[in-house]
Parts: C-alpha cells; sequence; structure tokens
C-alpha cells in the first residue's frame, strides 16, 4: 500500500501517488489529421503517432481512430486511460458527439463506442475545450483561474476556464465562442447562423475576402503576404478583420472577465499583430474597466501540441473524478 500514500497537491487536488505516474493516450482528431500520443500528467508527450484523418465514412474514421490508439498502446500498454478531442457538439451527459466539424461524426455513442473496443475508462471533449485544458494545466494559463482561449484558424475554436475549472455548459457543449454574434446578419457560417465571430475573424473570413480582392486562386496566406510587405488595400482588409476579432473578445471581457486570453491558431500565429493591434482597439473602446485594463492578451505556447496534450488532460480528469 505504499504507492498509495498521499503526494503533493495539484490544482488544489491531492493525488496518490499511483495516480500521478498514470500515463494516458490522447487523441486530437482534426480535419486533415490526427494525433495520437501517450502524455503525462504534467502535459509531457512520451511518444506520439500522426497520420492523415479518414473521413471518407464515419465507419472508416472509427476504424482508423481504432488502429492509432492500438499502435500506441501496443508500445505502451500500461496506459490508464484516452482521451479525445473531437471537432464535435458533445453531450457530456451520455458521451454522444452530436455534430462536427470536418468529420464525419454525428449522432454517435461516442464515448461508450470506445470505452467497449478498447476496454479502458475513455473522455471526450471538443476539441477547442481540449486546446484550452492544455494551455491552462501547460502552457500560456498556467496559475490562472479565469481563461479565455480562441484557436483563429480555418474557423474559430476557443474554450473557457472559470473560478479554476473548464466550463462546458449544462450539457457539455457550451463555450463554442467561435458562434458568439458580432455582426447581425452578417456573413453566413457553417453551422447555418449568420454574422458569427467565425464567419468574419477566422482564416476561412480572409480567404473569402482574399478572393473578392486578387480573384478565384487567391487564400488568407496571399492577404497576409500582402498586407506584411505593406500594401495598403491588404492591411486594412486585415485591420477590419481585426475589428471584428475585437468585438468578439471585448464581449468576452464584458461577460466573463478573464485574466488571460489565449490566442492559437494557424491563422492566429501568422496574421499575428496585423489582428491584434486592431482588436486591442476595439476592446480598449468597447470593453467595460477595469477589466479591459487589466485583462492580457497572449499567444499559445503549446501550438500544435495543444489538442493532443488537452486530450490527455481530459483523461486524467475522467479518471482523478471516477467517471
Amino acid at each position: 500500500m505504499a504507492s498509495l500514500r498521499r503526494a503533493r497537491p495539484s490544482g488544489g487536488v491531492w493525488y496518490p501517488r499511483a495516480l500521478e505516474r498514470l500515463r494516458v493516450i490522447g487523441v486530437d482528431v482534426g480535419g486533415t489529421k490526427t494525433l495520437c500520443a501517450v502524455v503525462t500528467r504534467e502535459g509531457a508527450i512520451e511518444a506520439r503517432l500522426e497520420q492523415p484523418t479518414v473521413v471518407s465514412s464515419q465507419e472508416a474514421l472509427l476504424a482508423e481512430l481504432d488502429s492509432a490508439v492500438e499502435k500506441i498502446r501496443a508500445a505502451h500498454p500500461d496506459v490508464a486511460g484516452i482521451g479525445f478531442g473531437i471537432p464535435s457538439r458533445i453531450d457530456q451527459r451520455t458521451g454522444r458527439a452530436v455534430a462536427s466539424v470536418n468529420v464525419p461524426l454525428a449522432e454517435l455513442d461516442f464515448r461508450d463506442r470506445m470505452r467497449e473496443r478498447h476496454g479502458l475508462p475513455v473522455a471526450i471533449d471538443n476539441d477547442g475545450n481540449a486546446a484550452t485544458i492544455a494551455e491552462w494545466k501547460a502552457g500560456a494559463a498556467r496559475g490562472a483561474s479565469y481563461v479565455v482561449m480562441l484557436t483563429l484558424g480555418t474557423g474559430v475554436g476557443g474554450g473557457l476556464i472559470l473560478d479554476g475549472r473548464p466550463y462546458r455548459g449544462a450539457t457539455g457543449s457550451g463555450a463554442e465562442l467561435g458562434h458568439v454574434v458580432v455582426e447581425f446578419d452578417g456573413p453566413p457560417c457553417a453551422c447555418g447562423g449568420r454574422g458569427h465571430l467565425e464567419s468574419v475573424a477566422s482564416g476561412k473570413a480572409a480567404s473569402r475576402v482574399a478572393r473578392e480582392l486578387y480573384g478565384p486562386e487567391a487564400d488568407a496566406h496571399e492577404l497576409v503576404r500582402r498586407a506584411d510587405a505593406g500594401e495598403g488595400e491588404a492591411v486594412e482588409v486585415m485591420a477590419e478583420i481585426g475589428r471584428r476579432l475585437g468585438a468578439g473578445l471585448a464581449t468576452f471581457v464584458n461577460i466573463f472577465e478573464p485574466e488571460l486570453i489565449v490566442i492559437g491558431g494557424g491563422f492566429g500565429k501568422v496574421a499575428s499583430e496585423l489582428l491584434l493591434g486592431p482588436a486591442r482597439e476595439v476592446l480598449a473602446r468597447d470593453g467595460l474597466v477595469p477589466a479591459s485594463e487589466t485583462v492580457k492578451i497572449v499567444e499559445a505556447e503549446l501550438r500544435a501540441d495543444a489538442g493532443v496534450i488537452g486530450a490527455g488532460m481530459i483523461a486524467f480528469e475522467a479518471l482523478d473524478s471516477g467517471s
């Protein structure tokens, strides 16, 4: 029984030493690639496997995820659980993937299916929540209790840490920050709504404007390149996207009063201050004091590993809670 003696506290919870030493599998399912890794409680990656995401059908995708987990588990048979970060709206009460973006998962009892298939405890979460939890546990938001994270990529994902806990809403599908409405009756969003933050301040939104300006082959990368080169029209377009982003940030600050706003995602990284400079101006104008004066906007630290580390963290969360 010596291995179960109390160990140091982590996040306010005392972990027995046996639990501290556990390793889990994290699986980050993206629209184009899936990353599967062995993750420690501290957020270190000890082994990884990356492969293309199969999107031809739900059955093919599940088979590919099974294969990835089995390959990792064969080399690391002592893992204690599996966490999946998936681009889906999730009902945490049942572990059901209700609907998804870019992958064929819908109306599927994902958690039970994976638990039965692999014989291990399984946790699932939205990929934006997973990335947020990773940055909170092991990245740019370590030590913070109130965090807003936005991942600016093709779309806009994100998540919330409120009072030192991940916020998921009543059923588990909350914190869809990319779908806050910032422009009534604005451009259509992939979800079917209009004027959502994702439809006006994402890589997809930048590509849409680039095609209007520079032709059907243009995309967000060309728009950013032209803006970086100082082309006035491109600079102003990027600034307008940044101002819409700022409207979203001001909304989040006024509602949640976070200590930190963490910005991640590929589009956020390449666009950087072309977006964030104008966004800060709108936040300063429309955000309420003192929150708008004290909040810090920081760059995500974990980059492409955030999703898989976060998937591991939600596996630990489930193990710790006994669920």
